[in-house]
């Protein structure tokens, strides 16, 4: 049963909100702890990664977060759009008054990336019940390519080779 409490639902939403932040700083935690041949930890971390993820989805549930997948395509669409259209740009334009390169260009290229991401979700949405092609997502900017990995991804300009394919 979904909850109803004012504050209730304030709290799901913040724990929901810490426990998806810690499912991705600790799959990153792990990555690290691979690439530095520490197997025990990176391990740990990944239990722990997904722990968070039961947690988030079991805050998400209570807040009536998960709805027919219509709806959740839509609010997909909503969400990448506001990313690319209100987010991405404010941030971007802060981190080119700081004259901050570095945050420019991983801002720019997860802004690029939030465009394709609607279009695939709205193509999705026009027929959601339609065969799946093979997807592969680029490892440096996260833009998604159905069918086959380009040669070069149109927007950071990686190789090929940093796609990985979605099961």
């Amino acid at each position: 049963m979904p909850a109803t409490d004012k504050k209730v639902i304030d709290d799901l939403k913040a724990a929901f909100a810490g426990e998806s932040q810690a499912n991705r700083k600790y799959l990153a935690f792990a990555a690290k702890a691979e690439a530095e041949n520490k197997p025990y930890a990176a391990k740990i971390f990944r239990a722990a990664a997904e722990a968070e993820t039961i947690h988030a989805h079991s805050h998400l549930k209570l807040l009536d977060g998960i709805k027919s997948t219509d709806e959740n395509l839509q609010e997909a669409i909503n969400g990448e759009t506001f990313e690319f259209t209100k987010m991405y740009p404010e941030m971007l334009k802060d981190a080119q008054a700081a004259n901050d390169k570095t945050s420019e260009r991983g801002l720019h290229l997860a802004n690029e990336a939030e465009k394709v991401h609607a279009e695939l979700f709205k193509k999705a949405a026009a027929n959601p019940g339609q065969e799946a092609p093979k997807v592969f997502v680029c490892k440096v900017c996260g833009h998604v390519a159905e069918g086959a990995a380009p040669d070069v991804c149109p927007i950071c300009g990686s190789k090929h080779q940093v796609y990985f394919e979605i099961a």
